[in-house]
This record gives structure tokens, C-alpha cells and sequence, in this order.
């Protein structure tokens, strides 16, 4: 114990070197997204996702915005538990006939005004799961689609400037 202790004082930290600055691009989204949402709703973007059948890729690159690079707090969103304080239902995977009486219950929760976006070609038209039994198509097939984020999977800026997007309309 004493030789482990002397060694972590003499010995540099097992940590990584400090990241790049913010890519310029990514910061003027930042700036946009927080200044569009706090003038539409006067506060910050709050989000509700419901994984509708999805393979889970989307789902990655949401979470993908949580990480130190693309900081999703500073776009003024954040992901919320209910949906009750939700302002956009995001959408991801084709819907499943298992999973539609819990993706109108979710919206049916969600105080107005209110958004759905349809993360993915599998949430936009189905995907590859088209044509599949246990599926409904995508979104369109049980909600009215405010915006479709194509990509299979999107990445996370394309994410951000759907966001955009649905906060210029």
C-alpha cells in the first residue's frame, strides 16, 4: 500500500491531454439554438425520447450530445425523464405494434405547445423495417411529424441543425 502511495506522487496522471478548442461551427449552433429557443419559449429546450423499436444507433448519437464535445446544455436543451416537461417528443426506430399505444400516450402527456421529430430513416419512413409484421411504418403512420432528420444514423451535428430548423419555423 505505502509503495502504491509513493508511486501515484511521483508518477504523472493516467489522464488525457486537454481537448482541441470548440469547432467554430458547432459553437455558432450553440449560440443559435439557445437565443431561437429561450425567444420561442422563453426558457431552454426540453426533450422526450421514446425508442420506438429502434436498433439503438440513433439513440447513440443523441447520447453522443450529452459528451464533453458537443455539450448539449449549452444549446439550451436537455433531456428531461417525463413527459410531462417535455416540448419535443424525438422519435427514433420504426414503430412497432407493441410500442404505438406508448408513443400517443407519451405525446397525449406532453403539455402544448408541442413538437414530434422523427430521428432516423427508421423513424421517418420505416427504415428497413418497412415492410415488417411487427412494424407500423414510422412516426408518420401514428403522429403528425413536425421535422424529419434523416440518416441512418444521423450525426449528432445534423441532430443539431434539425433542432434549428424546428426552432425557425
Amino acid at each position: 500500500m505505502r509503495k502504491t502511495l509513493f508511486e501515484s506522487l511521483t508518477r504523472r496522471p493516467f489522464t488525457e491531454s486537454l481537448a482541441a478548442p470548440a469547432d467554430p461551427v458547432i459553437a455558432r449552433m450553440a449560440a443559435d439554438l439557445d437565443v431561437r429557443a429561450r425567444r420561442r419559449l422563453g426558457r431552454s429546450l426540453s426533450l422526450r425520447l421514446v425508442d420506438a423499436g429502434s436498433c439503438n444507433a440513433c439513440e447513440l448519437e443523441l447520447n453522443a450530445l450529452s459528451n464533453p464535445y458537443y455539450d448539449l446544455e449549452r444549446f439550451g436543451l436537455r433531456f428531461v425523464a417525463s413527459p410531462r416537461h417535455a416540448d419535443v417528443l424525438l422519435v427514433t426506430g420504426p414503430v412497432t405494434k407493441n410500442m404505438r399505444e406508448a408513443l400517443l400516450r407519451t405525446y397525449d402527456a406532453m403539455p402544448a405547445p408541442k413538437w414530434v421529430v422523427a430521428v432516423g430513416d427508421c423513424a421517418v419512413c420505416g427504415g428497413l423495417y418497412a415492410d415488417s409484421y411487427a412494424c407500423v411504418r414510422g412516426a408518420d403512420e401514428v403522429l403528425w411529424v413536425d421535422l424529419r432528420i434523416a440518416g441512418c444514423p444521423p450525426s449528432p451535428t445534423r441532430l443539431l441543425e434539425g433542432f434549428l430548423a424546428l426552432l425557425a419555423s
